[in-house]
């Protein structure tokens, strides 16, 4: 691969690295915000039901694949210098499909309360069902607005854009932030609802609007289900509506399976999720889309060798989210405490969802690898096979769900996220080598075991110092828990840089380079 194009991933993913991190970050502070007003009580539950609907529409609407399947398209027509037809073909999908939307938007928002019932079983307090569906009805437009934004998206991606799409997520957190804080006071829960709408509004809609606009968009209302790109779009998106995805799939089960389980799992299943949504956001989704465009740009050149030579570079580098984990794992209790224990969130709830964290920590590799893993098919066009895998493969989980909840609870269903992660990507990148004959996977293989038992080396030394000198302090409170991350922090680092550079692992070494520049231009 030209050495231009690494430089053009590598500026893209800096980019939605820096927006992912910090999407990822308010996201955090927006699960602040919720726990420290609500805990882990029944409302945050209800809360985190009302989004089911939305996600199941959004998904069989593939909003969250535009980028994936319209990007080969409208770069095909690009690369050929036929950018009129380009645009026809985006105002024939923006039309047909956001007409389809909007009837299922308003179908299920009808039927919201059957809906509620089916995803929720174990839900039996009445009031909380009342509100879940009073929010789904809320929070179910702003689909519309995720499915339009993903197109505006889409294109900017297309042109090689990426600063402004990186503002969506910021916007959006933002959003749901503001309507809390403010409207918390007199709505309760159902303010951060209205504070989703107006958040997809705001990043999702009409900036994308802006942003699409700068790069040429033209628009026109062309209402042609008959438009032969539009049914080649369906086909290609067609098993994404229907398939199951790992990250659908993961949000669907803790709240189905967390229904059934005491008052506030759902919710601390949620908070531990999203720190480790953290890892994985900045890491795999970072780089996961960044990479995309250029791998769809190999692959339309057949140059698959080199697409692969991405594919295996870009996993070694995220199998750095394993040592990361670990120390995660160790300072689990740390990280809940300071980031959660105010307000109505308490000791209990820091209980709870320190030991989720542990088990969720365990498969973060495993969902950073899957946004780049995935990306390979959806490159060359095959959206098909990944479909037709993955919900297979979550079909084949529900017996790990069912069993983690009979004999564990809560961090049963941790441990189901994680090892059907772990089993999905795994299949997906042995498959992906032995069809396109990638004989450098072996190589990733032996680097993700080394880095596994290196990993664990160094979270056993430092859970045995934290035991043994750091027994001390008082990780009740904000204070104590910060002073021992900070003194466990530090020792990783030492050792993982000096592992790097004793093992001349370069991932690692060029890692730990870069972060010490960045600290030399703080300093």
């Amino acid at each position: 691969m030209p050495k231009s194009m690494y430089k053009k991933v590598g500026i893209a993913a800096v980019i939605m690295m820096v927006s992912v991190f910090l999407s990822r970050i308010i996201g955090l502070a927006r699960e602040m915000v919720i726990a420290g007003l609500c805990g882990t009580g029944g409302e945050v539950d209800a809360y985190q039901i009302a989004f089911v609907i939305p996600e199941i529409l959004n998904h069989v609407v593939a909003c969250g694949f535009m980028s994936v399947t319209f990007i080969p398209l409208f770069s095909g027509y690009l690369a050929k210098g036929r950018e009129e037809e380009a645009w026809h073909v985006f105002s024939v999908i923006l039309t047909g499909l956001g007409s389809l939307l909007i009837f299922f938007i308003g179908f299920t928002m009808v039927f919201a309360p059957e809906i509620v019932n089916f995803i929720a079983p174990g839900l039996n307090n009445t009031e909380l069902k009342s509100d879940a569906v009073r929010m789904t009805r809320i929070i179910l437009p702003a689909q519309f607005f995720f499915f339009a934004g993903g197109l505006f998206m889409a294109v900017q991606f297309a042109k090689d854009r990426f600063a402004v799409p990186a503002l969506a997520p910021l916007l959006y957190n933002i959003g749901i932030i503001a309507g809390g804080f403010f409207l918390y006071p007199f709505l309760g829960m159902e303010g951060f609802s209205w504070g989703v709408l107006a958040g997809a509004f705001a990043g999702n809609f009409a900036l994308q609007l802006w942003g699409a606009k700068k790069v040429g968009m033209k628009y026109f209302i062309a209402l042609d289900f008959k438009h032969p790109d539009l049914k080649k779009y369906i086909c290609l998106t067609l098993p994404l509506m229907l398939g199951l995805t790992m990250s659908f799939s993961t949000e669907f089960f803790i709240k189905f399976f967390g229904s059934f389980l005491t008052e506030g799992s759902i919710a601390g299943l949620n908070y531990s999720l999203r720190i480790m949504f953290v890892v994985v956001g900045i890491s795999g989704q970072a780089l996961g889309v960044a990479s995309f465009p250029f791998m769809a740009r190999l692959a339309s050149e057949n140059r698959i060798e080199e697409m692969n030579r991405l594919l295996n570079d870009s996993l070694k580098y995220l199998a750095l989210v394993i040592p990361i984990s670990v120390l995660i794992i160790v300072l689990r209790h740390e990280v809940v405490v300071m980031l959660f224990k105010r307000g109505r969130f308490d000791a209990q709830a820091s209980e709870v969802c320190s030991n989720v964290l542990m088990f969720l920590m365990t498969g973060a590799f495993a969902f950073a690898a899957q946004t780049v893993v995935v990306r390979v098919y959806y490159a060359v066009q095959n959206t098909l096979f990944p479909a037709i895998f993955g919900s297979a493969a979550v079909l084949l989980s529900i017996p790990l769900y069912i069993s983690g909840v009979n004999s564990m609870g809560v961090r049963g269903v941790a441990l189901a996220i994680s090892l059907s992660a772990v089993l999905q990507v795994l299949i997906l990148y042995v498959i992906w080598n032995i069809r396109t004959g990638n004989r450098s996977g072996r190589r990733v293989y032996i680097f993700y075991a080394k880095m596994t038992f290196l990993s664990i080396l160094i979270g056993a030394v430092l859970q045995s110092f934290k035991t043994g000198f750091l027994s001390g302090f008082d990780i009740t409170g904000f204070k104590g828990s910060a002073i021992v991350a900070c003194v466990i922090g530090f020792l990783f680092f030492i050792m993982f840089a000096a592992a790097g550079y004793v093992f001349k692992i370069r991932e690692i070494t060029e890692s730990v380079n870069r972060v010490l520049a960045r600290i030399k231009t703080l300093v």
